[in-house]
């Protein structure tokens, strides 16, 4: 059976004008008798056997793959039987070794016959009918001078069609599908992944798919084409395979009307390998951010660089258990929160063979970051607050970005950024910095900030002085330097007078500006002076007490009375605790008569204050002896009394008086000045 095809009673049928290949091997179990051209017997030979489907004119081109082949041919026909053959309607047995091994039947040759060494290697074309059967005979004829064993390809030409049943639309209606996947080089054969080396393959798993739902043909599977071509060998049972052999399917037809229709014995072939799909992954150690020292990162399982095919799939787990079970994978993988450890990963590729990888989860580097504190000189006019330059808070050796914010969350978040840290204003406060390295990994650290406050002096103080004196500021020890607003530089500066000043005084590297004031002590004021016949009281107020007074500015008393003063002019003096210069008034002790007789004699009739009628505000009343208001003087009866009241003369008898008036000085000072007077009337 190895050889069947060798023989004219088991030719192989050629099905529609598809190209052939083969490479004949020995003679078959029967040497035939061949007779024309070829009367010298079988070498290596293929017998075909063709049906005509439609007539017209038919050619063929025989081509070795090698030049120095030697191939010989004939046709026999039409519709005869093996064993009776008779002499071949063509022949040609004239291939020229090393120059032209092709050979065949062409529309330009007239021969039907072409001897060996006859240098005609083509011979006329046959005219041919519908139904009719022929055999073409072909050998490679090697001996000792011609070695060369070479495959051939057969291509059919001419107008004539070659019945088949794979160009029949009623018999074949879908398309074969070829198993596997193209080779990369489409010249190789066609190839189908196995995942496993070695592996027992059933080749009847890929009959379904290749026959593609047609009907009524049959799939065989072969390890060479010569047996695919036959349908010869076939392989029937699991086998295990070899991915350095070509395999081949044969698909034939088989007529269930008619078992022995000559288009049963046409096969279509063709070729596949076995490439192992076996992957080989990769484990991998991923990184990521334990940003701030969480304790956690978040790991993009996907990025892991496992398996390089961008079309295998990959499914995630926390352990082997999970993974060999299929349970609990791992959802979402590209952001998988975990602390350092290990998962696992499924890969399959594209042919499905699977494999499994070791991820390493570790976290980068931690940046290292200490909590740091700022502290700033108060701003003069703002105390509370100060002027901090973040980007010297040493929070860390590497130099790293930094962004700052004012609150955990914030820099958590990267929102509201402090942009201007240069130069930021804050009260005592704290701020965070965020320091993120080349890797995107982030670490944030606490700023405290504190407002130096002003350090002032407490030993000085705003001074009251004579606005005519001078005096001393002293600022008080322990400030490293001193500058004044009189431009002095110690600790104290003499000789100043009324006024605001100020001190900047330095502790450190902040200065503090301190304000001191002298003012000018208030002077006291004579509210009033009080007359009583020769009794003077002085009442002041205003000033500091106590108050010192003086008739003649060189003898003072602290009593604001004095007595026995003598009628007529006199200068008081009032000075108060600040002993300046003191504040002086002119009085008058009014030199009255105590006693009067209105009775029209032109002495003594009246009491007369209108010497006091320039006076503001003068006022002049009489009361009786129980107090009650007797006369009021005035300007209208010009300040005079006349011992009379309501126009009648008022009894003899002691009366008291009072005078008051302003003193027409800038003060206003209230004048009072009371005594009694004794009037006679006569009955």
């Amino acid at each position: 059976m190895i050889f069947a095809q060798a023989d004219c009673a088991t030719a192989l049928s050629v099905c529609g004008n598809s190209n052939i290949t083969y490479s004949p091997s020995g003679v078959g179990a029967v040497n035939e008798n061949l007779g024309g051209c070829l009367s010298t017997g079988e070498h290596n030979s293929i017998w075909y056997k063709f049906t005509i489907a439609t007539g017209g004119t038919l050619t063929f081109d025989l081509v070795p793959t090698s030049s120095d082949a030697d191939y010989d041919w004939a046709i026999y026909g039409p519709n005869v039987n093996c064993g009776s053959l008779g002499t071949p309607i063509r022949c040609n047995a004239a291939t020229v070794i090393g120059v032209s091994a092709s050979t065949g039947m062409n529309m330009t040759s007239t021969i039907t016959s072409a001897a060996g060494g006859s240098l005609t290697p083509y011979c006329q074309y046959l005219d041919v009918l519908p139904g009719q059967t022929y055999y073409l005979y072909i050998d490679n004829w090697v001996d000792i001078t011609n070695p060369t064993m070479a495959p051939f390809s057969l291509t059919w030409g001419g107008t004539a069609t070659l019945a088949s049943p794979f160009t029949d639309p009623a018999i074949q209606t879908q398309p074969f599908i070829p198993p596997g996947a193209p080779a990369a080089n489409p010249a190789d054969p066609r190839e189908i992944i196995i995942c496993q080396n070695p592996v027992v393959f059933n080749f009847n798993t890929l009959s379904a798919g290749i026959l593609n739902g047609n009907t009524n043909f049959q799939i065989s599977y072969h390890s060479s084409q010569n047996d695919a071509l036959s349908g010869a060998n076939p392989i029937l049972t699991p086998t295990t395979v070899s991915n350095t052999v070509t395999y081949y399917y044969s698909v034939h037809y088989q007529d269930p009307a008619n078992p022995n229709n000559p288009i049963n014995s046409c096969r279509q072939v063709g070729a596949f390998k076995f490439k192992y799909g076996n992957i080989s992954v990769s484990n991998v150690t991923l990184f990521s951010c334990n940003n701030n020292n969480a304790g956690t990162a978040t790991f993009d399982l996907t990025s892991a660089a496992v398996f390089s095919d961008p079309t295998a799939t990959k499914q995630y787990y926390q352990s082997m258990a999970d993974l060999n079970a299929g349970t609990n994978p791992i959802v979402p993988a590209n952001a998988f929160v975990s602390a350092e450890g290990t998962v696992y990963v499924k890969v399959t590729s594209q042919y499905g063979c699977t494999a499994v990888a070791q991820i390493t989860l570790k976290f980068y580097p931690a940046i290292a970051v200490t909590e740091a504190t700022l502290r700033s000189c108060a701003i003069e006019v703002t105390p509370s607050l100060a002027l901090f330059n973040l980007s010297t808070a040493a929070v860390t050796s590497q130099p790293l970005p930094k962004k700052y914010y004012k609150s955990l969350a914030d820099a958590q978040s990267g929102s509201n950024e402090i942009v201007g840290f240069l130069n930021y204003t804050a009260p005592n406060s704290v701020v965070y910095v965020k320091v993120t390295d080349t890797n995107g990994c982030y670490a944030i650290a606490k700023v405290n900030l504190i407002v130096i406050p002003p350090v002032y002096s407490n030993v000085l103080k705003d001074k009251t002085i004579c606005m005519e004196d001078r005096t001393t500021l002293d600022a008080g020890p322990g400030f490293t330097s001193y500058e004044w607003s009189t431009g002095a530089t110690t600790q104290t500066v003499s000789n100043v007078g009324v006024g605001t000043y100020w001190v900047k005084l330095k502790t450190g590297e902040c200065t503090a500006v301190q304000t001191v004031k002298i003012y000018a002590s208030e002077q006291p004021v004579i509210s009033d002076v009080d007359i009583k016949n020769n009794t003077v009281t002085v009442n002041v107020k205003g000033g500091k007490s106590p108050y010192s007074y003086s008739m003649d500015g060189v003898k003072w008393q602290e009593s604001n009375i004095f007595t026995n003063v003598s009628r007529g002019d006199h200068h008081l003096y009032v000075k108060d605790a600040y002993d300046c210069d003191p504040i002086d008034i002119d009085i008058v002790v009014p030199n009255l008569v105590n006693v009067i007789t209105p009775n029209g004699d032109g002495v003594n009739d009246v009491i007369d204050y209108s010497a006091l009628g320039n006076k503001q505000n003068l006022v002049f009343s009489i009361f009786d002896r129980y107090g009650n208001k007797m006369f009021e003087a005035n300007r209208f009866n010009a300040y005079k009394w006349d011992g009379t009241t309501g126009g009648k003369k008022v009894p003899t008898g002691t009366y008291w008086y009072s005078v008051s008036w302003n003193e027409n000085d800038k003060k206003n000072t209230l004048f009072k000045y009371s005594g009694w007077v004794m009037v006679k009337n006569r009955e």
